[in-house]
């Protein structure tokens, strides 16, 4: 999943933008509300982490700019007023939720996820397809049962099929949800990171749920028939 983090604190910005990648999560970093507004319209998003107290544009401005251009993005505002009338002022400008300073890194991943799942097919934590599992809260994957021991890009990368189950997903999408602006492209290495996907929740099992949509792209998708036989 690809987050977009505004926050004008440079050493929370980089210890946030730190632990999320290493949770599985690809994360731009900006710094005032104006680049912010920039990137958030330029770019989908899965989330938008954004600060209020922001130089150039504060972000309850940049919020109801984002929402008057029509951009859905869920949006997680962070705050160090604890006031009700600023929290209050913020859900109105258009945000999702909001969270105060100082919080727990666990509880932020615990309102990511929840803002995640509003968008989502399927609404439980877990996520299903067939018999293959995932936990975003955990990080653990399972079929039939069985642990399957993935790194932190494979797990987004399964996350991402998971959470668009039957959908076609294009390389180029595909780069643009697991990998953020720093990353440098190689041509191949989304077919790259599928493989070694492939190998670890597909390769040992008689039903194969990713698919090659020659062409276009990639879906995660459980066939029609419900057993192996």
């Amino acid at each position: 999943m690809r987050l977009l983090l505004i926050e004008d604190d440079s050493r929370l910005s980089q210890s946030l933008k730190i632990s999320l990648e290493e949770e599985g999560y690809a994360v731009d970093a900006v710094y005032d509300g104006v680049e912010g507004e920039i990137f958030a319209l330029s770019t989908a998003y899965d989330v938008i982490i954004l600060d209020i107290m922001l130089p150039r544009k504060d972000g309850v401005a940049v919020c109801r700019t984002l929402r008057n251009n029509n951009l859905r993005t869920p949006i997680l505002l962070l705050t160090a007023r604890d006031a009700v009338e600023d929290r209050v002022q913020g859900l109105d400008s258009g945000a999702d939720d909001y969270l105060i300073k100082p919080f727990a890194f666990y509880e932020l991943l615990a309102r990511l996820r929840a803002l995640l799942r509003r968008n989502a097919p399927q609404k439980k934590g877990v996520l299903v397809v067939g018999d293959l599992q995932l936990d975003p809260a955990t990080h653990q994957v399972e079929r039939r049962g069985e642990r399957i021991k993935v790194n932190a890009k494979e797990f987004a990368l399964l996350e991402y099929f998971m959470r668009n189950p039957n959908q076609v997903l294009t390389r180029e999408m595909i780069e643009n949800h697991i990998w953020n602006y720093d990353f440098i492209s190689v041509s191949n290495v989304v077919d790259v990171y599928v493989r070694r996907l492939r190998r670890k929740v597909d390769d040992p099992y008689s039903i194969k749920v990713l698919e090659t949509v020659y062409g276009l792209g990639y879906r995660l998708r459980w066939p029609e028939r419900e057993s192996e036989g």
